[in-house]
């Protein structure tokens, strides 16, 4: 029985990744506010606590952000990047909740499928495994260097080979493309905890992992995702052509690649190189993406604020390849390390700081230290170590 199912998820996988919705072209990309996704990490926002007055400490963390050091820049969060207290939900009934059943069949499927690759892995040859592990660590690259922190944030600057491996990359974790991807992300700062977040933690664990991938979107989050400035996006021709050729590369990248490369070149089974290192990796991928959207936003210290739910979540750390730091992340979304400790549980900031090495990218963005102890004792919990 178990087998059947499994075999019915790969059929089904393989159509939807061939019939996701048409992309449209940029004229239209103003009407953006679809319903499918298969998992947009999204991290982090600046939610600042209402204050009447500057305090000292305010005022030094303003300053320092312009101050570089060590050829790092130092910046302010972008306008899109920023929350945006003004916003108020309306008052009255919430919209009734609409379920997308296709989105609610394809996720039961997928973790069948990923659970019949777990009973798989015994007999998976121990190249497979690694090779799983490589596809697992590069696809959650596209998502955590590539669409996070470079392209949502632009919290550093890559050079063009760079930003094509991390959209190819992208494509392989088949979390939406980068653009619409990037957009939902900048709504989920601006409007962090509200009913314009696409994910709103405050309305429960199961809802900020995978629910909202489940129902419709909420109208506010449709309204604010249009009114976003994204024009950075829209001239982006990297950006644009991953979207225009998203289908063919989810496909190319995201199954038939990690599945042809340890059949061919080792003798794996098509069957045990289907589901492990494509639907399983695949699967594992989206769960530690999602765990920053609500484990990351439930438990764990404020260090830095305590006045919004983002936390300090150290298996959130280990599983995201570094982004489980996200109460600092929330406080400095523009910090390209997501974190005051370096590449200390942080594989993604390690390869920024490798590829600036290389020469591959440049401009990090970086908060001082003066910076995060002003912040620290101004907002945080008390519980924060050095180190």
């Amino acid at each position: 029985m178990l087998t059947d199912l499994a075999c019915l998820a790969a059929s089904l996988l393989m159509l939807a990744a061939v019939t996701l919705p048409n992309i449209p072209d940029v004229k239209e990309l103003a009407e953006q506010g679809q319903e499918y996704g298969a998992g947009r990490v999204n991290f982090i926002m600046e939610h600042h606590p209402t204050a009447a007055t500057m305090t000292e400490a305010e005022a030094l963390e303003k300053k320092q952000q312009h101050k570089p050091s060590n050829g790092d820049v130092r910046s302010e969060a972008a306008p899109e990047d920023a929350f945006d207290n003004t916003y108020k939900e309306k008052e009255g009934p919430k919209p009734a909740r609409i379920i997308v059943w296709k989105n609610v069949i394809l996720m039961t499927l997928l973790h069948i499928g990923a659970a019949y690759g777990i009973f798989l892995i015994p007999s998976a040859s121990h190249l497979t495994l690694l090779w799983s592990v490589f596809c697992f660590l590069i696809s959650a690259l596209g998502v955590t260097a590539g669409a996070h922190r470079l392209w949502s944030h632009r919290s550093y600057k890559a050079s063009t080979p760079l930003r094509i491996f991390l959209a190819a990359v992208n494509s392989m974790a088949f979390q939406n493309d980068i653009f619409e991807w990037a957009r939902d992300h900048r709504v989920h700062h601006k409007y962090s905890e509200t009913d314009a977040d696409p994910h709103n933690a405050v309305r429960g664990f199961f809802y900020a992992h995978i629910g909202w991938l489940l129902v419709r979107k909420h109208p506010d989050v449709i309204d604010k995702g249009r009114k976003l400035e994204i024009n950075d996006l829209l001239s982006d021709k990297v950006v644009m052509f991953q979207r225009r050729h998203y289908k063919m590369s989810v496909l190319l990248m995201c199954f038939f690649i990690p599945m042809v490369v340890p059949w061919y070149f080792w003798g794996e089974t098509l069957w045990v190189a289907y589901f492990i290192p494509a639907l399983l990796r695949y699967t594992l991928v989206l769960n530690a993406t999602w765990l920053v959207n609500s484990a990351a936003h439930m438990w764990g210290n404020r260090p830095y604020d305590q006045n919004i739910n983002p936390r300090e979540n150290k298996f959130v750390t280990f599983s995201a390849i570094g982004e489980g730091f996200h109460n600092y992340h929330h406080t400095f979304p523009y910090d390209y390390a997501t974190s005051e400790f370096g590449c200390k549980l942080n594989l993604t900031t390690c390869f920024i700081d490798f590829m600036c090495f290389l020469g591959l990218a440049k401009d990090r963005k970086r908060v001082s230290r003066e910076v995060v102890l002003a912040r620290l004792q101004r907002t945080g919990d008390g519980s924060h170590r050095s180190g």
